[in-house]
């Protein structure tokens, strides 16, 4: 699904913020807020509840929100005092304030289905989508996998997503990444059901149905 406001597209599957066809880089948090507020506009939406979106169960300075947001208005060209998209409730939080449009044609929705997530993790509750790319996992508020526990390493692990399949690697953390029982001391593959411990956390890791990957051996040292 594709949400187009003024000469901007924000691409949900992709992840891509653009205007006029040239994309426009934003950090993750960032794309997260400025989505969370497009979907949610008008409402004005609570400092303390987009502090919670973005950062569940992790303590976090106001300044960060407000960083996120400064981001944002330079990437639209976006004034504070006299907003376009994203306007300030004073003491209170923030509102998407323009015109948006929802896309769904069939073209999109076609490239959208080879775009969306094909694999995610699991620990408990939570669900982490892992689109293609690198998924850093760890207890630093801003890596893609955000695990608050005090087993696991700021940046303790990672996972590489392409189209021959999910690697899991370990970052040297100092209680380790398990995969099944054996300890992961090089690139490891993954396939639907792994279990995968981070400290003392246990995920696991799913395919989406219907996705073959192409099996690919990791030789030493490389």
């Amino acid at each position: 699904m594709s949400i187009r406001f003024g000469p901007f597209t924000l691409n949900l599957e992709t992840r891509q913020l653009t205007r006029d066809a040239r994309e426009i880089h934003l950090t993750r948090k960032a794309f997260e807020l400025l989505v969370t507020l497009v979907q949610e506009r008008p409402k004005v939406l609570l400092k303390t509840e987009l502090m919670e979106r973005l950062w569940p169960g992790t303590f976090v300075a106001e300044a960060n929100l407000s960083n996120l947001v400064a981001e944002i208005r330079a990437a639209l060209g976006d004034r504070g005092r006299t907003p376009a998209w994203l306007r300030t409730a004073h003491g209170v939080g923030y509102a998407f304030s323009g015109e948006a449009t929802v896309l769904r044609d069939a073209s999109a929705t076609r490239g959208a289905d080879r775009l969306q997530p094909r694999c995610w993790l699991e620990w408990g509750p939570r669900r982490f989508s892992l689109p293609i790319g690198e998924h850093v996992i760890g207890r630093d508020p801003d890596v893609e996998v955000q695990l608050d526990a005090a087993t696991v390493s700021r940046r303790h692990a990672r996972l590489v997503v392409s189209n021959a399949g999910t690697l899991l690697e370990d970052f040297g953390s100092k209680n380790g990444t398990r995969h099944g029982a054996d300890r992961v001391t090089s690139p490891v593959q993954l396939a639907d059901g792994d279990e995968i411990h981070i400290g003392s956390l246990l995920l696991t890791y799913h395919v989406r149905s219907g996705v073959a990957t192409t099996a690919t051996q990791i030789e030493a040292g490389r």
